[in-house]
């Protein structure tokens, strides 16, 4: 056949260490139908400070892919909540060949039509703080390519009819495909009249939704008599695939004739079995008939001239296994992103009648609903069992029901048909089920009830049992808990929502507690952030004493939002917030970079050099609140004001000390017992703050360094300035009225106020 070669690729993107999945990097393709193979090629790279990161280390990288869905992965093999189905996926470790470079390769031969993701990630780390901009970041960076190889012209089969076909001595294999409507219930593949080779050296395989593999449903033709092939239970709405393959070392030409019939069950015209019933009987909405392509009976479109095909009688006996019975539908509401119930008609109760199952489809919108959770909920209805011992059962497949013809079985599983059990009884009269992540498309629940006997179970007579149904879509699983946040997440146009869990708490629905911090601990963390704030106290008294008035104030903005920010940004459940968080993490940053400013400016000692030195607080001010709206957590806008204050010290400092001829500050008590203590203690705090917290740390390093920045304010905050031994106190008459005194030479700017003599008119 003729192959068609597509290339997709996807930007490049910064990978994280995984902590739930939300931190991972997902991708989204499209593979078309009839492709024969799929290769990805994934590469990977290092970057730091924007070249190549040859000195960073190496890290393995796994990769997940899924068809369908995104993968539901558990790479710290955490416990999944109660109840829930954890759907299979490939997954490969990319390892380093080359110092900043690595590429590896995944292939899949015949892969399944339709979207398939990738997911990416690196390993745990230790969750160490990192302050933005101290130091250039390794960044690993995972750029997906996608190459598919496709048939194009692949032969189709018509039920009902016959093609011919002659295989040449070159020629190992013929390929063709057949459309299965809805409420098919057999498929029936057939190689007549072999000829050209003794005993017909044919292999005949058959697949679902992609061309056959090694490993699918096969028949050896030399073997069987008639080379007959079915599939029960097909999967409805799709195409499947058959191919002849020829036996190795054949020679010559073998010309042989294919047929494929299907089995209708939703025809009475066709095959009307006699426990069959009619609509009437039923009393509930059907949903029989063909939902697009060609039905039994349908008429094929006209034959090119090449062509050779013939009609061949359908045959209209239904076996018992192939029976299929009238499949409810249910209503669609949407509620939100995610936020989908499905309601059925005249229900929510259900009568499952003792002779017939009920069926139930959920339809899941394309891409749209597979970035949520599928919930499924029985509870059955005690009264309803008139003291019988019933077993209600609930099967759920994907892209069929599952309606087997024998009443004891109590299995949802086939060769071919994977699905998911529920029951409920006297006993346990509750069952749920939960898959994240779920296949889009049709989702089929059979129900049936069976009553239970010494020899097993066995249909029931002349009991209905009630069931309570409710099936939904929901972002995550119980809201993540009272320990988790459910986070919608993007990556270009698909979204899917994903749990991030807190106080230790892990898992998918954040309910495995196996490191989770206990109630002790956090309300112990939680005191130690706020009540370490209380060190700010003794600097208050010290500005207040020394009439540092301003400085007082700023210390005490500080004190109040540092402890109510830090009691409304724990993990847990001991949390206490007043205001909005980003309006409280807001004031308690500005408020500990204007402590910084106004402590430096302090020292500075502007009064009596700047005529107005109050402006530099208020320029402080506006700048650092400027910095924190463009990057709180940046290390530049952050640092930039502070190193600005330090330099105007240092001028103020420097012009005393040549003007005085002396060092300034004068004296080395000064130094040895405040200036060189509290810039020590400054830069053990920083240097804590910026390279010893973690994570698992923060709680009682951040409190250290609340300690330690208050205690540093406190030694460096200056004494309370003399005043002048030139500036007296003014003698005031006394008596009535009042004195106005007016220094004529300040008022004419002609001399400096601070060293010039008093020379006023007073006036009383």
């Amino acid at each position: 056949g003729l192959f068609v070669t597509d290339y997709f690729t996807r930007t490049p993107r910064k990978l994280s260490p995984f902590r739930s999945f939300a931190s991972i990097e997902l991708f989204h393709f499209h593979i078309p139908e009839d492709t024969v193979i799929a290769v990805w090629n994934l590469i990977t790279f290092k970057e730091q400070g924007g070249t190549f990161g040859d000195q960073c280390p190496d890290r393995s990288i796994t990769v997940y892919f899924r068809s369908g869905a995104p993968s539901v992965i558990n790479p710290l093999h955490t416990h999944f909540p109660r109840d829930t189905a954890v759907p299979g996926s490939f997954a490969v470790t990319l390892t380093w060949t080359l110092p900043n470079r690595t590429t590896g390769v995944f292939n899949v031969t015949s892969p399944l039509p339709g979207d398939w993701f990738l997911a990416a990630h690196l390993p745990k780390d230790e969750g160490k703080i990192s302050v933005k901009g101290l130091y250039e970041e390794c960044q690993y960076l995972f750029q997906p390519q996608l190459i598919v190889q496709r048939l194009v012209n692949i032969a189709v089969l018509y039920p009902g009819h016959v093609t011919e076909q002659s295989m040449a001595p070159h020629n190992r294999s013929c390929l063709y495909k057949v459309f299965v409507p809805s409420y098919t219930s057999r498929v029936l593949v057939e190689v007549l009249r072999c000829r050209g080779a003794e005993g017909c050296p044919l292999w005949l395989r058959v697949r679902a939704k992609a061309p056959p593999l090694h490993n699918s449903t096969t028949l050896d033709c030399r073997e069987h008599t008639p080379c007959q092939l079915a599939q029960d239970l097909p999967f409805w709405q799709h195409w499947y695939y058959v191919l002849v393959e020829k036996h190795p070392g054949v020679p010559g030409t073998i010309s042989f004739q294919v047929t494929v019939q299907l089995t209708d069950c939703s025809r009475p015209s066709l095959a009307r079995p006699p426990f069959l019933p009619s609509s009437a009987s039923m009393n509930m909405p059907h949903s029989f008939g063909s939902a697009g392509g060609l039905a039994l009976g349908d008429s094929p479109p006209p034959a090119s001239p090449n062509d050779t095909k013939h009609p061949l009688p359908i045959p209209v006996t239904l076996h018992t296994q192939e029976r299929c019975w009238p499949v409810r539908p249910t209503l669609r509401n949407e509620l939100d992103t995610f936020s989908v119930h499905f309601y059925i008609f005249f229900g929510p109760n259900v009568s499952v009648p003792p002779d017939r199952p009920a069926v139930f489809v959920i339809n899941l919108l394309p891409v749209l609903d597979s970035g949520g959770v599928l919930n499924l909920e029985l509870r059955l209805n005690v009264s309803s069992l008139c003291g019988e011992n019933v077993t209600v059962f609930g099967c759920l497949n994907h892209g069929v029901p599952l309606t087997s013809g024998d009443n004891t079985s109590v299995t949802c599983e086939t060769e071919s048909l994977a699905g998911f059990l529920l029951s409920v009884n006297a006993t346990a009269s509750l069952s749920r089920l939960r898959i994240p992540y779920p296949q889009t498309g049709s989702w089929y629940l059979s129900l049936r009830s069976l009553c239970a006997t010494e020899h097993g179970f066995e249909p029931c007579t002349n009991v209905t049992a009630e069931v309570y149904l409710r099936a939904y879509l929901s972002p995550c699983i119980n809201d993540c808990g009272i320990y988790g946040q459910c986070k919608l997440l993007r990556t270009n146009n698909y979204l899917y929502a994903a749990c991030e869990c807190k106080a230790g708490w892990n898992g998918w629905g954040c309910t495995d507690n196996a490191e989770a911090f206990s109630y002790g601990f956090q309300l112990l963390s939680t005191l130690l952030l706020c009540l370490s704030n209380v060190m700010f106290v003794p600097p208050v008294a010290i500005a207040v004493r020394s009439h540092y008035l301003l400085e007082a104030a700023v210390y005490i903005f500080t004190m109040f939002f540092s402890t109510f920010y830090h009691a409304c940004d724990q993990p847990g459940i001991v949390v206490f917030c007043i205001m909005e968080y980003d309006v409280l993490q807001f004031c308690d940053f500005l408020g500990s970079l204007m402590s910084v400013w106004v402590t430096v400016i302090a020292m500075a000692r502007l009064q009596p050099i700047v005529k107005q030195a109050s402006v530099l607080y208020l320029l402080g001010a506006m700048l650092l609140s400027m910095a924190l709206q463009m990057d709180r957590h940046g290390l530049w806008n952050l640092l930039g004001p502070s190193l600005f204050a330090l330099g105007i010290m240092a001028v103020a400092w420097t012009a005393r000390t040549i003007r005085r001829r002396h060092c300034y500050p004068p004296t080395w008590k000064r130094w040895a017992f405040y200036l060189c203590p509290g810039a020590l203690i400054a830069a053990a705090a920083v240097l804590l703050y910026a390279f010893v917290e973690t994570e698992e740390n923060y709680f009682y390093i951040h409190s250290i360094w609340h300690l330690l920045i208050a205690g540093s304010v406190g030694f460096l905050l200056p004494p309370r300035a003399k005043p002048s031994r030139r500036l007296g106190p003014l003698p005031r008459r006394k008596g009535c009225g009042y004195q106005l005194c007016v220094n004529e030479q300040e008022e004419l700017g002609l001399v400096d106020p601070a060293v010039a003599s008093i020379n006023s008119i007073c006036t009383s």
